[in-house]
């Protein structure tokens, strides 16, 4: 058995100012599996995958490679070294440099000493083509969809011969189809011997692709497990530490939702687009309730969103606040007029890395302010203290800095802010993608009880089956123009898919 072992990490510690983030983890990984690793933002799987790969030095522990002797990886240049290959959750290329330059950096090509520029295209061009990517090697990887990223950045990793190859959420960007590549992908690599880390938040494709799961909750261990022989309820308790009955609650608050519609909209747009980013669109959005936007990866979801909030400037049609016509240009005009928006992409335009959690709640509000009406420090703490309760945010203190927060935490600051405007139209563009099961679930619960509280919710998720747990009405996406919506018996995965794959007609 054990010369099946590819990695083996045992009694793994590491300390944090105020943090344990782990405390005595082990883990085996086996040639030829694909072995996910699960738990809760928080739990420690992040850092434990930046110890293995040098990033993070353990306080306690050893890193075996093969059954060899203990390794020291100390950065993750050595880690590749040693055949061990990362995709993180939060795609780590070079937007400025072409898809080709971003596969082989530290690597390229050379002849007499030059960069061998076509041997590296050509060579680009195979890779690519043997994985089924659409996308040519000449161009500026900013230029290509988070989605194309990804997978540039996974082929990065596989032509990298290694024998560990550590998978870090790289499907939350991927649609159905890609997902399905990035599967078949994997099974290719387990047959060749690669042990494959898979870390995901999504249960149904860790029961579709992996053969072993091992837990952590609280940066300690849980237990290894089959997954043939663990069944998702169990899982679930095992992540949660309890038993999971938050759905339930979700779907009793639902049910007592009341009519809304009886009302006046509190936003209305009509022929609402932006040239190059949405087709005209009509939407109404009345208090009380959540609409949800759904549809494929670049369906136009967030596009709707940001042409309404300001953030891409509306080239024709009109938007009205409470029956009277305004005119949003920009995101602040549209905080002016009581909105407030979380967005897609948390890393790049969501939160401020250097600022503290305190800095990061209340910096909406200040904004809103205006400069010449300052927030006082006991103010900001107050507020900061109050939202860190209530939305239940792991943080050493009020002062940690944002980065070092679980990306479910950080999700829970920015909420925080928002809320701290007192907004009354609120934008939620995929608030739970990459995050655990139980934030996914307290932020549900916090959608249903802020609507309960007469707040208007636009809701974009890539699970549908979230949205029909969530939304009382669906607005559907096709090629950047809304192609139907759907209420009462209507709002189902098969009608949801139907109208997706075939306009109004198909409803």
């Amino acid at each position: 058995m054990e010369e099946n072992i590819v990695l083996t990490m045992r009694g793994i510690t590491k300390l944090f100012p105020g943090v344990r983030a782990l405390q005595n983890v082990d883990f085996t990984l086996r040639k030829a599996e694909i072995h996910a690793l699960m738990g809760e933002n928080g739990a420690g799987k992040s850092t434990l995958i930046k110890v293995l790969t040098g990033v993070y030095s353990m306080d306690n522990g050893e890193v075996r490679l093969n059954g060899g002797e203990p390794a020291l990886i100390r950065s993750p240049q050595e880690a590749q070294r040693k055949g061990i290959s990362t995709v993180y959750q939060e795609i780590n290329l070079c937007p400025n440099l072409t898809v080709a330059e971003n596969l082989f950096i530290d690597r390229e090509p050379r002849r007499m000493g030059l960069i061998d520029w076509k041997e590296m295209n050509r060579r680009s061009s195979e890779l690519l083509e043997h994985l089924d990517i659409e996308v040519e090697p000449s161009r500026q990887l900013s230029d290509c969809s988070i989605a194309v990223q990804q997978m540039v950045a996974i082929a990065r990793a596989v032509d990298m011969q290694c024998k560990v190859l550590i998978l870090d959420e790289p499907t939350s960007s991927l649609d159905d189809g890609e997902v399905e590549k990035l599967f078949e992908l994997m099974r290719r690599l387990k047959e060749q011997d690669v042990g494959i880390i898979f870390v995901t938040h999504f249960l149904e494709q860790v029961y579709a692709v992996c053969d072993r799961i091992t837990v952590l909750r609280n940066g300690e261990l849980v237990g290894e497990y089959l997954v043939s022989e663990l069944p998702r309820l169990q899982l679930v308790a095992k992540m949660m530490g309890k038993d999971f009955d938050d759905l339930a609650q979700i779907k009793s608050l639902k049910e007592t939702e009341k009519s809304v519609q009886e009302q006046d909209p509190l936003l209305q747009a009509e022929e609402l687009y932006s040239q190059g980013h949405i087709r005209p669109f009509d939407l109404c959005c009345y208090p009380g309730e959540v609409v949800g936007l759904t549809g494929l990866l670049g369906s136009g979801r967030s596009e709707l969103v940001r042409t309404i909030y300001g953030a891409d400037k509306p080239d024709g049609g009109s938007l009205k606040i409470k029956g009277k016509p305004v005119k949003i240009d920009s995101p602040l005009q549209a905080m002016m007029h009581g909105m407030a928006y979380l967005p897609e992409d948390r890393k790049r335009d969501g939160i401020f890395s250097d600022l503290s959690v305190r800095e990061n709640i209340i910096i909406a509000l200040q904004t809103k302010r205006g400069i010449f009406h300052p927030i006082s420090r006991k103010d900001m703490e107050d507020f900061a203290d109050k939202y860190i309760e209530l939305l239940q945010i792991k943080t050493a203190s009020r002062e940690t800095p944002i980065r070092s927060l679980s990306g479910g935490n950080q999700q829970k600051v920015i909420i925080g802010r928002w809320l701290l405007t007192n907004p009354e139209f609120l934008i939620l563009d995929e608030p739970t993608r990459g995050i655990d099961i139980g934030t996914k679930t307290e932020i549900q619960k916090l959608i249903l009880q802020l609507a309960e509280q007469g707040m208007s919710i636009t809701f974009i998720s890539s699970e549908i089956e979230e949205m029909l747990r969530t939304c009382s009405r669906m607005v559907v996406m096709r090629d950047r123009e809304k192609v139907g919506e759907l209420t009462g018996n209507d709002l189902s995965q098969d009608k949801i898919m139907h109208t997706i794959a075939g306009g109004d007609s198909a409803v």
